[in-house]
């Protein structure tokens, strides 16, 4: 009825399996089209320091109050909104630059194939 296993058996097991396949190797570091995407983000960049600077002008008026015989009061309001946005367009242009710089390193680096291999 059962059936014993010997050593052979075993070991013809343990033969016919292989380790498994690795997974297939995807995209390398340097891809040129990386240039395309950290040029894209440049022109955002610039894009957002000019609309943070435009927002910043808008969120401080300066106001004057005349007074008879003396010279006008002389007051400054900030709006928020506009502050907040300033602050928030530079926040994402900095983020946005720092991107642009590692996608230029990624797009200009190379290895040549035996300094890569020797490194294994």
């Amino acid at each position: 009825m059962t059936e014993a296993v010997t050593e052979s058996d075993a070991e013809a097991d343990v033969a016919d399996e292989q380790p498994p396949a690795p997974p297939p190797a995807g995209p390398g570091l340097h891809q040129p089209k990386r240039g395309l995407i950290a040029a894209a983000e440049v022109v955002v960049v610039v894009a957002l320091v000019f609309v943070a600077v435009w927002c910043w002008n808008r969120g401080i008026v300066h106001l004057a109050y005349p007074i008879e015989g003396r010279e006008p009061l002389m007051s400054t309001r900030y709006h928020g909104n506009w502050l907040g946005t300033a602050v928030g367009a530079i926040t994402l242009a900095v983020l946005l630059a720092l991107d642009a710089v590692r996608q230029v390193v990624l797009a200009l680096r190379t290895r040549p194939q035996k300094a890569a291999d020797s490194d294994m």
